[in-house]
């Protein structure tokens, strides 16, 4: 469940447009989620936000911590749905050595990209990443707007 991530995924639920525009994505990770019946129908109804989650590893497990899981007022009326609980993160044990390596020893952080299905399985992006500074958000800002120009240069001919 926690493979690397190959480009071929199913549809998305989910994205963390903001991780690219404030880290340096290193490395990514496919992860499985353990969740509970009235995430998985909030899931489907596309009812879920990344922006501010982050993952976290304790006790040799990741958790995603701060995402926001909207419950849908139908679902089950005998449980006390909690939105922003933590969830437990599926990953192989050599891909959790090497995360907790980086996170711990070169102050890298875990963010999570993009969450999407996969043959019926919800599937969540996770990337080792490095916080950019405010001259290093502009600069990418500025590399952005001279490839956009480049490229209306290139299409007017």
């Amino acid at each position: 469940m926690g493979k690397k991530k190959s480009e071929s995924h199913g549809p998305v639920i989910a994205q963390n447009r903001k991780a690219w525009h404030d880290y340096f994505i290193e490395q990514k990770f496919e992860a499985g989620l353990v969740l509970q019946g009235w995430e998985v129908k909030c899931l489907r109804a596309g009812r879920a936000q990344l922006k501010e989650g982050y993952v976290v590893i304790e006790h040799n497990e990741a958790f995603l911590v701060g995402t926001h899981f909207s419950p849908l007022t139908s679902t089950s009326t005998h449980i006390k749905a909690n939105p922003t609980r933590s969830r437990k993160l599926l990953l192989h044990r050599e891909e959790l050595n090497k995360l907790i390596g980086a996170t711990e020893r070169k102050g890298y952080t875990l963010i999570p990209l993009r969450l999407y299905w996969q043959r019926g399985h919800a599937k969540l992006e996770i990337a080792l990443a490095k916080g950019k500074q405010a001259h290093d958000k502009r600069a990418s800002i500025k590399e952005r707007e001279t490839d956009r120009e480049m490229q209306r240069v290139l299409k007017s001919r």
